[in-house]
């Protein structure tokens, strides 16, 4: 009879051992699991912060925090850097000559750098910047208290250069999570800038209280306490273990559950990396051009504001908390809308930001009294957060670890063009027509990816 079979017995055996070694081995797996530097019981990948590696998660907060101390001095260029300029040159005209250095710097830097951490890593790039911010912040108070302008030059482009290097703390950010949380990883590190907002004001209000005792310029006074805000991000800097490059090269020893995609696996992934690659491919090339279309936009907004409130009458306090509005669109909403990226795609998160910084610039620019025109810039700071978050990640997304510094850098590059070309056009178009004429060039800039979109069909396959 069948249940005397000899041969089903010992198959019923073999059914049983293996039951016993898979439950031995789950449970083995999931001892394995609870260890500190592994993803925490998910049995897939993480779907929150809290549920990263405690190694990448301590990485991230010294990212953020890092970002936070050194942010403020990248907001003291842009506050105070054209007070500056007029203080030691004697000349209203040379007032934009310090926004045209940041964007200089940017563009100057951002690839050569990401060419340097993806050879080195991301650390000594980082920790490479900052001193050479820490060189341009001195250079800029020994040029304030002897007032010259050649120095002033000089150590605002030196500083600008070393703020722009130390942004490759973004692309550290985007080696240490999978794609499903890369855009939100972005989010965290520009958290750390919103903090830095807070902390300039504070500082220049404490300088114009402190330096008359000290017969300091108030406007050179913030530019010596800026180097102990250098060193501690430095500092944290220095803590970040093991380098963001080396997690995003073994991304799955961090996340069990994580595949790569079939184009970063075997042989596809030992190609050198072309810029023009980048360029060539439908979906990096819209992405870089709403990065670009996204800071262009946003240089001419950025004087736009100012020149318009100042044309219907607001006083400076006005203007001053119409830009602080505009700062927390930028950085505000960040983790939401990298958050949203990761959910719902790159592409509508990107094409909405560009949408609404487009709306933002019609209020900025046909807007008329304090709320209208506050709420186009705030809308044009939402619009390029959504826009950079998602594009970034977007191009983080196409290329491997070890070339990932490059790429981004060549879109930071990029944007840094566009933005010079619109702080460059701005004066000459309102002085030749207006105020009305600069609010279309930006709207129209803003519109520039949305009509490549709708010529690129094989872009709209993608989400």
């Amino acid at each position: 009879m069948s249940y005397n079979c000899p041969s089903i017995g010992l198959r019923a055996r073999a059914r049983l051992a293996a039951s016993r070694a898979l439950g031995h081995r789950g449970r083995r797996a999931v001892s394995h699991n609870k260890k500190k530097d592994q993803p925490v019981s998910a049995p897939g990948l993480p779907n929150s912060f809290f549920d990263v590696p405690a190694l990448i998660r301590r990485n991230i907060v010294l990212f953020a925090l890092s970002q936070s101390f050194t942010g403020a001095g990248m907001q003291m260029a842009y506050g105070i850097g054209p007070l500056m300029i007029v203080a030691v040159s004697g000349s209203a005209s040379l007032a934009g000559l310090s926004v045209a250095l940041i964007a200089i710097s940017r563009f100057a830097i951002a690839y050569p750098l990401g060419k340097i951490t993806d050879t080195y890593g991301r650390k000594p790039g980082i920790m490479m910047g900052l001193v050479l911010a820490l060189a341009g912040v001195l250079t800029v108070a020994a040029a304030m208290h002897g007032r010259s302008l050649v120095m002033l030059i000089s150590g605002l482009l030196i500083f600008s250069m070393g703020m722009s290097a130390a942004q490759q703390m973004r692309v550290a950010a985007t080696d240490m999570f999978p794609p499903r949380m890369r855009a939100q990883a972005l989010g965290y590190v520009a958290l750390g800038s919103l903090v830095g907002l807070l902390i300039t004001p504070t500082l220049i209000a404490m300088s114009e209280r402190t330096a008359p005792q000290y017969g300091l310029d108030p406007m050179t006074f913030p530019w010596l306490i800026l180097p102990v805000l250098i060193c501690g991000g430095m500092v944290l800097i220095s803590f970040v273990k093991p380098d963001p490059m080396q997690i995003g090269m073994n991304l799955q020893k961090y996340y069990p559950a994580y595949t790569p995609p079939a184009n970063m696996r075997g042989d596809a992934a030992k190609g050198e990396f072309h810029a023009f690659d980048l360029l060539k491919a439908p979906q990096t090339r819209l992405a870089i051009a709403a990065n670009c279309s996204g800071q262009a936009n946003m240089s001419i907004v950025m004087v736009l504001t100012s020149l318009v409130l100042h044309h219907q009458g607001h006083s400076l306090t006005e203007i001053g908390y119409s830009h602080m509005f505009h700062s927390l669109g930028m950085f505000a909403f960040t983790i939401p809308l990298g958050r949203l990226a990761d959910r719902i795609g790159r592409n509508p998160v990107m094409y909405t930001g560009v949408i609404v910084a487009l709306g933002g610039a019609s209020f900025v620019a046909f807007g008329h009294g304090i709320f209208a025109v506050t709420l186009g810039t705030f809308l044009v700071g939402i619009g390029w957060a959504a826009g950079n978050v998602a594009a970034t990640a977007l191009v983080a997304d196409s290329v491997r670890t070890e070339h990932r510094g490059r790429a981004i850098g060549l879109s930071e590059s990029f944007a840094a063009g566009a933005s010079l070309v619109a702080a460059l056009v701005t004066g000459p178009l309102i002085q030749w027509s207006g105020l009305w004429a600069a609010g279309v060039v930006a709207i129209v800039m803003a519109g520039i990816p949305l009509v490549m979109y709708v010529a690129t069909p094989s872009a709209r396959a993608v989400r």
